[in-house]
């Protein structure tokens, strides 16, 4: 049976081996890569101290999915009137476990946390293989997004 709960910082080691776990495969790195050591450090860092909620789902006593919702604050408008903002990120499950909705289930489950938590938007970077699950709950895409790396 799949459990899906909101990590806490007993959760630490398995947060930190699901992100990594994720990382790699989304850059598509070998298991020999190394991780570097800023990297892993502000990771543990976020997700001690971090404004975010994440999710994992178990299996078994072994995590087989995560999801994080982090929290950030911009100036209020007219059509988000809090400011607050969640931005859904690492949204993963093993490949072993896909298609069986976990992802839909943690997702919704940090949706209703963000409405709690006063947050009136929630953004995401989706990749092409996500946006179908994206879509089924409701988000929509646009094209106002531009960054720029400092």
């Amino acid at each position: 049976m799949i459990e899906i709960k909101i990590a806490d910082k007993s959760n630490l080691t398995e947060l930190m081996d699901v992100r990594l776990e994720m990382l790699r495969i989304v850059n598509s790195m070998g298991d020999e890569e190394q991780f570097s050591d800023e990297l892993v450090e502000c990771s543990r860092n976020y997700f001690l101290n971090g404004d975010q909620t994440t999710v994992l789902a178990w299996d078994e006593g072994k995590v087989i999915g995560c999801a994080s919702m982090s929290y950030i604050w911009i100036m209020p408008t007219y059509s988000h009137p809090t400011g607050k903002r969640g931005h859904l990120m690492n949204v993963y499950t093993n490949k072993n476990y896909r298609r069986q909705g976990i992802a839909a289930k943690m997702v919704t489950m940090l949706i209703d946390e963000a409405k709690a938590r006063g947050a009136t938007e929630v953004s995401l970077d989706a990749t092409e293989a996500g946006k179908p699950l994206y879509k089924s709950l409701g988000f929509t895409e646009n094209t106002a997004g531009m960054t720029l790396k400092l």
